[in-house]
C-alpha cells in the first residue's frame, strides 16, 4: 500500500510577512511623522477670509486697527496669523499688509491670565496643557526657541523666543488686563495685539509702546461693551492712523446658511447683533430699533417705471458718500439699491464712479453744497454739476421746505416698520452706518454716518425722482425744480 501523500504547507498570508511588516511599520511611521510636521506646521495651511485679507490689508497705512466682528467669525485666528508672520518673517507672497524687515518685540493679551493662556497663547503656540503640542498653534514648532513660563498660573507661558528668517530672534511676551495698566508700561514694541477688548487706560499704553519703533496695534474683539471708549475713538473720532473693519457671521464661509440661522437663534435678542454682526450694544441709544433681515433683501430687478434718486453727502476728512433710491409708487415700498463712501478724493473722481448709476439720474445735495470751494471759487453743487451729475438746483428740503434730521429719521422708521423701505445685501456701507447709528443724550451722534445721511437727502426728495422714460436729452447742467 502505497503512502498518501504529504499535504503542501499553506502559502503565507500578507499580512505575516515580515519583511511586508516591517514595510508596512515603516509607513506607518512615516505618515505619523509627516501628520505630526504639518500640525507643527499650521500658518503654512492658513487661507484668509476676505475681510481677513481686508484686515491685514489695512495695516500698510493704519497703525492703529480694530477687527470688530462676530462670535465664531474666526478673530483670533486672523490676529494669530499676522502676529506669527511679524515674528517670524514668512510673510505669505500675497501679504499685502505691514512688513517688518527683521526681528520684532510683540506682546499678546487678554482680559485675564487663564483667558489669555486658554484663547491667545493656545491659538500662537497650542494647547497649554500639551506641551508635547507646542508647536502646533499658529508659530510654527521649528520656529520656537527658549520658553519662559509665568508665575502663579499653570501652564502659562511668559516668554517665548522665536527664530525669525533672518537669522535674527524674535521675542514673544503675553500680559493680561487684569494685571493693571502699570504691566503694560516698558521698552518700545514693534507690536501689540489686544485679543477681546481692553480698557481705555491699558489700550492707551499699549500704543504709547509701539510709537518710538513705527509699530501698529491689532485688536481684535466682539463689541460686547457696547459704545465703550475703545470703539468710541474708532467709530467716532476719525484718523489717518485707525482703521475699522466691521465682521458679520455672513462673512464666515466655514458656516453655512442653516449653521448661520442656528447661531443667530442661539444667542438672545438683546445681544444679538453684537455676537452675529459685530454691533456695539446700542440699547435704547439705537435710532434705527429694527432687526436687519427685516430690511435687508437680495438684489431684484428695478421696473423701468419706478423713478430714481441719487443722494450726495459731501466731504473730504470724512467721507463723501452717496446712495441710490428707487420708488415703486403702486406699494409705496422705497429700495435703497446702491452706496458709496470714499475718503479723501477729489470731485472729478467720485463723479466718474457715479455717473455709471444713470446719466439722468437726478441728484439730491445738502445745505454746504452752497459752500464756495476756495480752490475753484464755484459752489460745491455746481462743480459737481459740471463735472457731469444731474444736480437738483436746489438743496435737499421736504415738501414743506424744512430739512429736520429728526422729520427725516422718523419718515424712514416708520418706513421700515411698516414694510415699505428696504434695502439691498450689497449696499455693505450704509449697513454698517445703520448697525451703529446712535443717540447720546438724546442727540444724534452725527458721526459714521455719511450714507445715511447721503440716503436721507435722497429720501427728502424722493418727489424729484425719475424713470428711464423721462428726459431722453440729458444735459450736464442744473435744472429746475417743478
Amino acid at each position: 500500500m502505497s503512502a498518501s501523500p504529504r499535504p503542501s504547507a499553506p502559502p503565507s498570508s500578507p499580512g505575516s510577512d515580515p519583511k511586508r511588516l516591517e514595510r508596512l511599520a515603516k509607513l506607518n511611521k512615516l505618515e505619523k511623522e509627516l501628520e505630526r510636521e504639518e500640525k507643527m506646521d499650521r500658518i503654512s495651511r492658513f487661507i484668509p477670509y476676505s475681510k481677513q485679507r481686508e484686515f491685514f490689508r489695512a495695516g500698510l497705512h493704519h497703525a492703529e486697527r480694530l477687527l470688530m466682528a462676530a462670535n465664531r467669525f474666526g478673530k483670533t485666528e486672523c490676529g494669530a496669523a499676522e502676529i506669527t508672520y511679524h515674528l517670524t518673517g514668512l510673510y505669505p507672497d500675497d501679504w499685502e499688509g505691514r512688513r517688518f524687515d527683521g526681528p520684532t518685540e510683540i506682546w499678546a493679551g487678554g482680559v485675564t491670565n487663564e483667558s489669555t493662556r486658554d484663547v491667545v497663547q493656545d491659538k500662537l503656540i497650542g494647547p497649554p496643557a500639551q506641551r508635547d503640542l507646542w508647536g502646533s498653534g499658529m508659530i510654527p514648532q521649528r520656529t520656537l526657541g527658549d520658553i519662559s513660563t509665568a508665575r502663579g498660573v499653570a501652564d502659562m507661558i511668559d516668554t517665548v523666543v522665536v527664530a525669525h528668517v533672518s537669522g535674527g530672534k524674535s521675542s514673544l511676551q503675553f500680559k493680561s488686563y487684569e494685571r493693571g495698566r502699570e504691566k503694560w508700561q516698558g521698552t518700545g514694541k514693534h507690536c501689540v495685539w489686544f485679543d477681546e477688548e481692553p480698557p481705555e487706560d491699558i489700550y492707551t499704553e499699549g500704543r504709547t509702546r509701539t510709537l518710538d519703533r513705527q509699530g501698529i496695534v491689532l485688536t481684535t474683539f466682539t463689541p460686547l461693551l457696547g459704545m465703550s471708549e475703545v470703539v468710541r475713538r474708532f467709530l467716532l473720532e476719525p484718523s489717518p492712523q485707525r482703521a475699522i473693519i466691521v465682521a458679520t457671521i455672513d462673512d464666515a464661509p466655514h458656516f453655512s446658511q442653516a449653521q448661520r440661522d442656528e447661531i443667530v437663534a442661539s444667542y438672545a435678542p438683546h445681544e444679538r447683533e453684537a455676537r452675529t454682526r459685530g454691533v456695539p450694544t446700542l440699547g435704547s441709544g439705537r435710532i434705527y430699533p429694527v432687526a436687519e433681515e427685516d430690511i435687508v433683501i437680495a438684489p431684484i430687478t428695478i421696473q423701468p417705471h419706478w423713478p430714481q434718486i441719487g443722494g450726495i453727502d459731501f466731504g473730504w476728512d470724512h467721507p463723501t458718500a452717496a446712495v441710490k433710491l428707487a420708488w415703486d409708487r403702486d406699494k409705496d415700498v422705497v429700495y435703497l439699491t446702491a452706496d458709496y463712501r470714499v475718503r479723501q478724493a477729489l470731485p472729478v473722481l467720485h463723479v466718474a464712479a457715479l455717473r455709471p448709476w444713470g446719466k439722468k439720474l437726478p441728484w439730491s445735495w445738502p445745505h454746504d453744497g452752497l459752500i464756495t470751494d476756495k480752490t475753484s471759487g464755484i459752489q460745491v453743487a455746481k462743480q459737481y454739476a459740471e463735472l457731469g451729475l444731474n444736480m437738483l438746483p436746489e438743496r435737499a428740503t421736504f415738501d414743506d421746505g424744512t430739512n429736520g434730521v429728526e422729520a427725516g429719521i422718523f419718515q424712514l422708521l416708520e418706513r421700515m416698520q411698516t414694510n415699505r423701505f428696504k434695502v439691498f445685501s450689497t449696499c455693505g456701507a450704509w449697513l454698517e452706518e445703520f448697525r451703529l447709528y446712535h443717540r447720546e443724550d438724546g442727540k444724534v451722534v452725527k458721526e459714521y454716518d455719511d450714507t445715511l445721511d447721503a440716503g436721507r437727502y435722497a429720501y427728502m426728495m424722493l418727489r424729484m425722482a425719475e424713470t428711464d422714460a423721462i428726459d431722453n436729452a440729458w444735459k450736464p447742467k442744473m435744472r429746475r425744480v417743478v
